[in-house]
């Protein structure tokens, strides 16, 4: 049997257990042209929650009574004549939260579990790290000695972004919630200067630590942070808005930077980022990682939880902070 959690009910403010319900249905025959597909992880990420959402965006808002959508990573176990994998295979792809799919694999694509775990590739060899190489690289346009902050600098695509700039000779300030997170982006990804939002001052920190300004803002959070930060750009600076996890479950509208006319003073850009318009450039930015993985440059912490059942209070993880790096669920049993 097929455990499959589908989306019931759009939720406002924060997403509860009403949200999805559980179900069990036989497991899918492949059809021809297609392979099934036997799901060992999903990814949860902060995206997830905006999918949820009426409205128009930058992909189509989940159908009530579909499969919760999410990336995913498993192997072929069965394949009717399917032209590009075969049955002991491993891909990644969007096969949602479930068991088993059976798919035509559009948009999938093989991994080689010898050459990384299997929850890498959800996370800095997955979508989190490509958002973070295009976002950094492409977007922000950072050079050798610009300053960079970074925003919920300790998750899966914030801490590789910092990594990333390291690697390019930038000034790096991560911005974290709690002592721990802070002491995990000095101490093990090599930041240099770390902000505890949840117990310091945000923006008097900010001028201790980027004292001429900052360059380039990678933005996860949105909200008073980003208005922070648009006070403290340098001319011709930039900054990448990647996320808004502070503003998801708001019951109310989006709160938007007042800060904005620094824009205008400064000669700089804000330019949204959505990993999707890279996917012909994944496999340049595969290659780069994987190599800066085996030379021991860039480090991964995937935070791996177990069972299908638990998805509610393990997404819930994303939003209050109980986790470090790349939030992964296990959903196959053994």
């Amino acid at each position: 049997m097929n455990k499959q959690l589908k989306f019931v009910k759009r939720p406002k403010g924060a997403a509860d257990a009403s949200t999805w319900s559980l179900e069990t249905n036989p497991i899918p025959e492949p059809e021809a042209g297609q392979i099934l597909v036997k799901q060992h992880y999903v990814s949860l990420d902060p995206a997830m929650r905006g999918w949820m959402n009426e409205g128009k965006s930058y992909i189509e808002p989940m159908a009530i009574g579909s499969v919760m959508r999410a990336g995913s990573v498993g192997e072929v176990i069965a394949a009717n004549n399917h032209p590009k994998f075969k049955v002991g295979d491993f891909v990644y792809g969007h096969g949602g939260v479930q068991q088993y799919v059976a798919t035509k694999g559009k948009g999938y694509y093989g991994i080689d579990p010898k050459l990384a775990p299997l929850p890498l590739y959800l996370g800095t060899l997955g979508m989190p790290g490509m958002t973070a190489y295009f976002g950094i690289l492409e977007v922000g346009k950072i050079k050798e000695g610009d300053v960079v902050v970074v925003s919920g600098a300790a998750g899966a695509v914030g801490s590789i972004v910092g990594q990333i700039a390291k690697l390019k000779g930038c000034h790096v300030v991560g911005i974290a919630g709690g002592a721990d997170k802070c002491d995990y982006l000095i101490k093990e990804l090599g930041f240099d200067g770390a902000i505890d939002y949840k117990n310091e001052d945000v923006k008097s920190r900010l001028k201790e630590e980027c004292p001429k300004g900052l360059d380039v803002y990678f933005d996860n959070v949105g909200g008073e942070i980003l208005d922070m930060a648009l006070g403290r750009l340098r001319m011709h600076a930039r900054i990448v808005i990647c996320g808004a996890i502070s503003q998801y479950n708001n019951k109310e509208s989006v709160k938007g930077p007042s800060n904005y006319l620094s824009l205008l003073v400064n000669r700089a850009t804000m330019q949204g980022m959505v990993v999707f318009d890279w996917a012909n450039r994944y496999g340049e930015a595969a290659r780069a990682m994987g190599t800066w993985l085996a030379e021991g440059k860039l480090k991964s912490r995937e935070a791996v939880y177990e069972g299908i059942e638990n998805f509610p209070e393990t997404f819930n993880r994303l939003f209050s902070g109980e986790k470090q790096g790349k939030l992964v669920l296990k959903v196959m049993e053994g």
